[in-house]
């Protein structure tokens, strides 16, 4: 299957509520286990993470930190939230094609992240029930799992 019908067959799986980990298996060069129910860390420690993986989690980081203000004051345009949602989406094409975990645990645990941005990203363009200033919020809270539980030098939290 080629790349960009990968990501497509992704985004697709994801907005019909499929799990993430069968999904993406065709992206990565690893066998999967059941999916944990909750983010843990490894053994103590954060999960290892590729350049690709860190470039494109600070990329929705920073639109999203962009817009938090009009968030929280309610005063976010239902456009923006669209070009959020696209902008998390489109990010999340990039981390399927070209991230690289070090091991099939590190990987379900990142699913557990992407999984929280992409039903995110389906309701802010509006092609999931929900709303726009709540899956925002929940996209946020996505990002900072991500901090918290992966190795990301430098990451600051979303307030």
């Amino acid at each position: 299957m080629k790349h960009s019908q990968r990501v497509i067959a992704l985004v697709a799986a994801l907005s019909l509520g499929a799990a993430l980990p069968v999904a993406a298996a065709e992206s990565h060069d690893h066998q999967h286990e059941a999916t944990p129910a909750k983010l843990q860390l490894n053994a103590g420690k954060k999960w290892a993470t590729d350049a690709p993986l860190r470039q494109a989690m600070a990329a929705m980081r920073a639109d999203l930190a962009g817009k938090l203000h009009a968030i929280h004051k309610g005063s976010l345009a239902k456009e923006d939230y669209a070009a959020l949602g696209k902008t998390i989406e489109g990010q999340l094409g990039v981390i399927v094609s070209q991230c690289k975990m070090d091991s099939s645990k590190a990987d379900a645990m990142l699913h557990i992240v992407l999984a929280d941005l992409t039903g995110a990203a389906d309701v802010m363009q509006g092609k999931a029930a929900g709303q726009p200033a709540e899956a925002a919020h929940r996209a946020a809270l996505a990002l900072n799992s991500y901090g918290k539980y992966f190795a990301h030098p430098g990451w600051q939290p979303l307030k």
